[in-house]
């Protein structure tokens, strides 16, 4: 077997490295512009290839040009997303090339916020209150109905990038004068103060065969927009949380048609009322270090997994291994030194540190989930002290 991975960020590395010990050739289409910044796992790759592209973004047409020249001299069984901007390329390229896999009506469902909620919506899955930026009569129907403050959010970003928060019609009209001919790409949506949670979950063949609910510490979007600390630490199992994250995301996963793949999914508690809203989902690992966090409580590496049941297809040969029953929570900012000695965080429970240039991440590890929470508290409040910087979003 042929895996053709894309990459237009450097992540999943041990995807590569579990596609290539299950004896698969590897390719690895990614940025040009990560070309001598990247440090691939070169051992795991048999050939790499790399796009132009502006800030990480290719072009489709030129892109598709190059995958379907290189076809011709190499035989692609599998074409796999590596990062969330790569998911509805590789479905156009699927497509194109008859290759098995997600194709891109389903992949909107992944993508797409709009698409998200209005499926969600179809299936009876509890969603906040949103309305296309399309038609103005609904759109005033809907600022007249559903209280303020709303989002604005682009419908085919990742996590919180572009997302504003919006208090009154007057700063609305304004910000879609700005985006023009653009509105169209964007929905506005209610927002439901709460608390942040997200489900990594293991499909094979329609069936979840793996999940595991997790807790954010503050909202990524308010770490994002506001800066702070961002924490996410796995949640009691036996919990209520736990248990209600897990029934609605056995909802979510044959609803999107999810086939089979590794998802990461969010859901909002309703400060009010209590309820579980689902917010949005992707069809690949999640970002900001998840895949580690559950692997020092589960012993499953997520892209390691995803890999084996790629290789395994269709045939009914994937069982993901027996899960550890630990907790760990997982901390990341930005950090005003270039290099931030963490050596002082000293407890035996951190089992994982970030190695990246400005900035500070741990993983701590127990039995007891307590002991978790608790080290992640303390640390929140030595970081700020320590390390922590800000720097504001773009867009």
């Amino acid at each position: 077997m042929t895996f053709l991975c894309l990459a237009s960020y450097e992540k999943g590395h041990e995807f590569l490295r579990e596609s290539k010990r299950q004896g698969c050739g590897v390719l690895l289409l990614t940025s040009l512009s990560l070309k001598d910044k990247a440090r691939w796992p070169a051992d795991s790759i048999d050939e790499i290839f790399y796009m132009p592209d502006h800030d990480h973004k290719w072009n489709r047409q030129d892109t598709l040009k190059s995958v379907s020249f290189l076809a011709r001299t190499r035989a692609i069984d599998r074409i796999v997303a590596l990062d969330d901007f790569d998911v509805d390329v590789a479905a156009m390229l699927r497509e194109h090339l008859r290759v098995p896999g997600m194709g891109e009506t389903t992949v909107r469902y992944f993508r797409d916020k709009l698409a998200m909620r209005m499926k969600a919506a179809e299936a009876g899955i509890r969603v906040p209150a949103f309305v296309h930026v399309l038609n103005y009569d609904r759109l005033r129907g809907f600022l007249d109905r559903v209280t303020p403050p709303w989002v604005l959010k682009p419908r085919s970003m990742a996590g919180a990038l572009g997302i504003r928060k919006i208090h009154s019609a007057d700063e609305l009209w304004p910000l879609l004068d700005a985006l023009g001919d653009l509105q169209s790409n964007y929905l506005l949506e209610q927002f439901v103060p709460g608390d942040i949670f997200h489900v990594d979950t293991i499909v094979y063949e329609r069936q979840i065969r793996f999940a595991i609910a997790s807790g954010y510490g503050r909202p990524p979007m308010e770490v994002s927009h506001e800066g702070g600390v961002f924490t996410t630490r796995v949640l009691e199992r036996d919990s209520e949380d736990a248990r209600q994250l897990l029934e609605v995301n056995q909802q979510v996963m044959p609803a999107f048609g999810m086939v089979r793949g590794v998802s990461h999914t969010e859901f909002i508690r309703a400060r009010e009322g209590g309820g579980i809203y689902f917010l949005e989902t992707s069809a690949r690992v999640g970002g900001a270090h998840i895949a580690e966090l559950v692997e020092a409580a589960t012993g499953l590496n997520l892209w390691a997994e995803w890999a084996k049941l790629e290789v395994a297809g269709g045939q009914g040969g994937y069982a993901p291994p027996e899960a550890r029953q630990d907790y760990a929570g997982l901390l990341v900012c930005l950090a005003r030194q270039e290099h931030p000695d963490t050596s002082a965080y000293s407890d035996p429970e951190i089992v994982w540190r970030m190695d990246r240039p400005n900035h500070v991440g741990l993983i701590v590890k127990s039995p007891s989930a307590g002991r978790v929470r608790d080290l992640l508290g303390q640390y929140v409040e030595r970081v700020q002290r320590d390390f922590l910087a800000f720097v504001p979003p773009r867009g």
